[in-house]
């Protein structure tokens, strides 16, 4: 039998990326796409049914109630039933209630199909987040978050012209409005995909049968490895329970870090087309063009911010430096709002810091907490970090209808993310700041089950 020290880590770990990283992007583009299609819908769909800025800001913002209110218990139920299951149970909820959109007409039946839309989706991203904390140690995640968080620009560098495209080409066909296509056609995949995940994707690393054995303990090691890390920066009083979890003011403290600066984020995502089209562009696939053309920009140095952030194995200051860069480019989008070229400029100055610090700080939960504790704590900031998306586009809808102007909204925003970066140097960098690779290795060659395993049975 071939022993786990002839086993190469890097070999083992990239044979584990190109298992599960490609599949959970193709899976996250389709929820960030019904997600966030709504802000494409609206170019048509607001006309034709008569809906308001602060109506439209307040039905985008909406389904982040339903997200936050359901996101940790949907955390924990995945750990109880299994990664699997429950996964493939959220993409079929969502496919559906995201096709359901078509039949909306009123304000109402548009504000409750995007809050169940938020409980549907409610615990994916984060339930992925603590399913990769099974197979990747902490000195590993932020290029791993890196590689799976490139979906969120993926998805509108591809989607933000497949949405023009669709708007474009299929207004009036068989009597239906190009919005209500736009909601049917990008729900379908997520519903098939639903399916593909039951047979594709494994619980834990023990029930991997594409890993040998070797493979298999070598990441069992760094595992555990990283569970002794966690005892150490703690002083051997790590958190791995909910009630403990809850009663942890760091995991706080990174609750409304992530929510700052999601107030920012999706501002600029839910309006991104409208700001566009007030600019002075009119046509549907242009417009769709422009939108993806600040998230290029991000996806590169989303990725080279993790990758450095891994290599000096530093955390705190990849997070800081991005948001101040985010926080200076949507201010000056906001004083060049008359300039197409310009507007747009500062937008891909924005863009690109703010989508650079997510998977370095997405990292960081997952790191300072073990167990429970650990899919809780993700799901609680996550789910905290989202309720920004409430605030984000219902203020900027509704100070748009108020002022007639879109720049006071954007210079609230910018100063959202401005805040991210003392508060995130507020966290110890011993709590912070991954292991060395050379940290003495526990005595156990284990996991201890009950801290760092899913209770679910396979």
């Amino acid at each position: 039998m071939e022993s786990s020290s002839a086993v190469s880590g890097d070999q083992v770990y990239r044979k584990v990326t190109r298992r599960l990283i490609p599949f959970l992007i193709i899976c996250y583009f389709f929820a960030y796409l019904d997600r966030v299609n709504v802000g494409f819908a609206k170019l048509y769909m607001q006309d034709a049914l008569s809906f308001s800025d602060t109506v439209y800001g307040l039905g985008a913002g909406v389904f982040f109630i339903g997200y936050f209110i359901f996101e940790l218990p949907s955390n924990l139920l995945l750990q109880r039933y299994g990664p699997r299951f429950w996964i493939a149970r959220i993409m079929a909820s969502w496919a559906i209630l995201s096709a359901l959109m078509m039949f909306v007409t009123t304000p109402t039946q548009f504000y409750v199909l995007r809050f169940l839309l938020g409980v549907a989706e409610a615990g994916f991203f984060p339930g992925i987040v603590f399913y990769l904390t099974f197979w990747f140690p902490s000195w590993r995640a932020a290029r791993t978050l890196g590689l799976f968080i490139l979906v969120t620009p993926l998805s509108t560098i591809i989607g933000s012209p497949l949405s023009g495209l669709i708007l474009k080409l299929f207004d009036g066909v068989w009597h239906l409005h190009n919005w209500q296509w736009l909601f049917l056609i990008e729900a379908i995949p997520s519903l098939l995909l639903a399916g593909v995940v039951l047979r594709y994707l494994d619980n834990d690393v023990k029930s991997a049968r594409w890993l040998s054995d070797a493979e298999k303990q070598v990441i069992i090691d760094d595992l555990a490895l990283d569970e002794a890390r966690r005892q150490q920066a703690a002083h051997g009083k790590v958190t791995s329970g909910v009630r403990d979890m809850l009663a942890n003011g760091y995991v706080w403290l990174l609750a409304v870090v992530f929510f700052s600066f999601n107030i920012g984020y999706y501002g600029i995502n839910f309006w991104l087309p409208s700001i566009i089209k007030s600019s002075g562009v009119t046509d549907d696939l242009n417009i769709g063009l422009l939108a993806a053309l600040p998230y290029v920009f991000g996806a590169i140095f989303m990725v080279l911010n993790s990758r450095h952030s891994d290599t000096t194995q530093e955390r705190r200051w990849h997070i800081a430096i991005p948001a101040v860069i985010g926080c200076v480019g949507l201010a000056l989008s906001a004083w060049s709002s008359g300039s197409t070229f310009w507007m747009m400029a500062w937008i891909c100055l924005a863009m690109s810091g703010t989508l650079a610090l997510i998977p370095t700080y997405i990292s960081l939960p997952g790191a300072m907490l073990s167990g429970t504790a650990a899919a809780a704590g993700i799901a609680l900031v996550n789910s905290v970090g989202n309720l920004a998306g409430f605030f984000g586009p219902t203020v900027l809808g509704w100070l748009n209808d108020t002022t007639g102007r879109i720049d006071t909204g954007l210079y609230i925003l910018a100063g959202f993310l401005l805040l991210c970066a003392p508060l995130i140097l507020m966290l110890p960098a011993r709590l912070a700041n991954p292991a060395p690779h050379n940290a003495p290795a526990p005595q156990s060659d284990s996991l201890p089950a009950a801290q760092s395993r899913p209770s679910h049975q396979e």
